[in-house]
């Protein structure tokens, strides 16, 4: 059964204060969610939002909510990393902010028939948008030991991958996996808990997870498409909650700042050098959630802001 808790966003009073909203302004919140950014930005100036997601559900909240704030709210069925594309297409070429929760929302989470949480027992699906077009269950039936080792280590950065990846495989040949139990109950078996007292399962969901919804490139279209859309002092807010999302944020922000690691004499030579910066950084380093808020939302931990301002030089991604 579903659980009612409400979405409560994460950093949400940083990611305000990082996009500075203002009156007249037009900002894209392209992760929309539970719309808790969306609701923030609205109340702190006289502005317009535009909502993405690909989610049927929250596309559904989504209109019940832009109800409350007409003719400046309005939500997008689509993917962020094609934010360009969908705002285009509504007449809307620059914005003056862009934010982004990268990963699963605590709707998603919450709601066991959608198969994203191994604490309880549901369907292993996984899709974040019902246009998606294998289920984790497909994956984990259907995909060669050696490729699904890969990707439990790679988007999980799972150590015991290759003995996780075997176990699949000899027990599927048995019986096929269906349900989020059987294959934390699987993972379990194999893997110890650790010290911190993280759930053996973790780091396989996350990265099946990542894996079914083409997360991380998604992560680099959106970023690039922020970069092209954001105006002259538009600002680009970015959540992320493990260290394969962050180090992306990191390094497009880094290099787009002109802060990047410096290219040796001896590899090629990229081009990296001739591009004017297109960001500047807000702060150095990460914003992370503060002990209170931690106490009241645990999904804080882990979460990670990185925010950076638009300069008025061109976008990197169309001159590559």
């Amino acid at each position: 059964m579903a659980s009612h808790s409400p979405h409560i966003p994460v950093l949400l009073h940083e990611v305000i204060e990082a996009l500075g909203p203002r009156d007249g302004a037009i900002y894209v919140d392209g992760t929309f969610g539970a719309g808790g950014y969306s609701t923030a930005i609205l109340e702190a100036a006289d502005c317009r939002v535009f909502g993405i997601d690909r989610d049927p559900v929250a596309l559904k909240a989504g209109q019940i909510l832009s109800e409350r704030y007409p003719g400046r709210l309005r939500v997008l069925g689509g993917c962020y990393g094609d934010m360009a594309a969908l705002l285009a297409a509504i007449g809307i070429d620059k914005v003056d902010g862009v934010a982004l929760d990268i990963g699963v929302s605590s709707m998603q989470i919450d709601d066991a028939k959608r198969g994203f949480s191994f604490r309880a027992d549901g369907p292993l699906d996984m899709r974040m948008g019902m246009n998606a077009t294998a289920s984790a269950a497909d994956v984990v039936n259907t995909m060669g030991e050696e490729q699904l080792a890969d990707i439990i280590y790679s988007f999980g950065e799972e150590r015991a991958s290759r003995r996780i990846a075997a176990a699949i495989v000899k027990d599927r040949a048995e019986q096929p996996f269906t349900s989020t139990a059987q294959l934390a109950g699987l993972i379990r078996r194999i893997v110890k808990k650790s010290k911190d007292g993280i759930d053996p399962a973790t780091r396989t969901f996350q990265a099946l997870r990542i894996y079914v919804n083409d997360e991380l490139a998604e992560l680099d279209r959106g970023l690039a498409a922020a970069e092209e859309i954001l105006g002259p002092d538009g600002r680009l807010a970015v959540v992320s909650f493990h260290s394969l999302e962050d180090r992306k944020v990191k390094e497009f922000l880094m290099e787009r700042a002109g802060q990047g690691p410096r290219p040796s004499r001896h590899l090629p030579d990229t081009g990296a050098a001739e591009h004017a910066p297109s960001f500047t950084l807000l702060q150095r380093g990460i914003i992370k959630a503060s002990r209170s808020e931690c106490e009241i939302n645990p999904r804080a931990r882990s979460a990670r802001l990185r925010a950076a301002e638009r300069t008025s030089s061109p976008s990197w991604t169309g001159q590559l």
